[in-house]
């Protein structure tokens, strides 16, 4: 199975176990019906993928799998609807659709995405599939990605530094945190869920999450310059226009593609010694090589 048949196969898995985890019931509808848009917006589930496989490498089953997978996705959905907002990133679009706060208004998208948070934890701390002592892991883990010490810090150094010089340290750090710290979580949490990887197991898995994280930021800052609107969901170049940080910015188009390339390699080597590794590694490729 090639990795976006395997890309799908967890796509469709996940979709159909979060749409059961929304309840109908409530005093006000409208609110689920954010957070169903916001979660089922055409996302690729790059980190409920990264759960599902690591978790089959190290020989887990499926539904040792589902409520993590679950639970980060809600965490990336809540994020995006946050950062859509006009107080922070102020973006119309997210894949080509109205954000959240456009498609209701900016306080339903708020909630939603308060809502979506709650949710994540409520999974994880609500499941007979896995033992109180991993339940415990993986909220540590999700909770210190999210937080202040991991996306919630990023996203603040990045608006706080909107239209100024930084350091190419400086924006690694804030990609780290922001983009980074919440794809090595899906790496940790999918071995977590597995009971079963050995410390040197996971030394190698975090480096092989730090390279895809630091990757997946560069290749989005590449496509931003190359990719079109309909590729990307958003108007092309507009983290140019807001004079963001980017690498290419820093670096120009041409060391930033070697850049890409570099963490490419660190990833794959990182995998060498894993056994039944190739799901990731073709992961790894997908990610350097996706246009959107």
């Amino acid at each position: 199975m090639n990795i976006q048949a395997r890309l799908t196969q967890c796509q469709q898995r996940i979709d159909a176990y979060l749409a059961e985890m929304i309840l109908p019931q409530g005093i006000e509808p409208r609110l689920q019906e954010a957070m169903r848009y916001s979660l089922f917006n055409g996302g690729k589930r790059i980190r409920p993928a990264l759960i599902y496989l690591v978790n089959q490498m190290l020989a887990g089953l499926d539904e040792q799998a589902d409520v993590a997978a679950a639970a980060i996705e809600c965490i990336h959905s809540y994020s995006l609807v946050h950062d859509d907002l006009p107080a922070m990133d102020d973006d119309d679009l997210r894949r080509g659709k109205p954000s959240c706060h456009i498609a209701f208004d900016e306080a339903t998208a708020i909630l939603a995405g308060d809502a979506l948070q709650c949710l994540a934890f409520e999974l994880l701390s609500n499941t007979e599939l896995l033992s109180p002592e991993i339940q415990l892991k993986l909220i540590r883990t999700l909770s210190e990605a999210a937080g202040y010490r991991g996306m919630v810090a990023g996203q603040a150094f990045d608006l706080s530094h909107v239209g100024q010089a930084i350091s190419l340290d400086e924006l690694e750090a804030m990609h780290q945190h922001k983009t980074g710290a919440l794809l090595k979580a899906a790496v940790l949490m999918g071995a977590q869920c597995s009971g079963k990887a050995s410390s040197a197991q996971l030394q190698a898995l975090n480096q092989y999450a730090t390279a895809i994280g630091l990757a997946f930021q560069v290749q989005d800052d590449i496509l931003d310059i190359e990719g079109s609107a309909e590729q990307i969901g958003k108007p092309a170049g507009s983290d140019e226009a807001r004079h963001k940080p980017t690498y290419p910015a820093l670096l120009g188009l041409n060391d930033a593609k070697a850049l890409l390339a570099s963490l490419h390699q660190q990833a794959l080597e990182a995998l060498a010694d894993l056994p039944n590794s190739e799901a990731l590694a073709e992961l790894a490729n997908f990610i350097v090589a996706r246009d959107h």
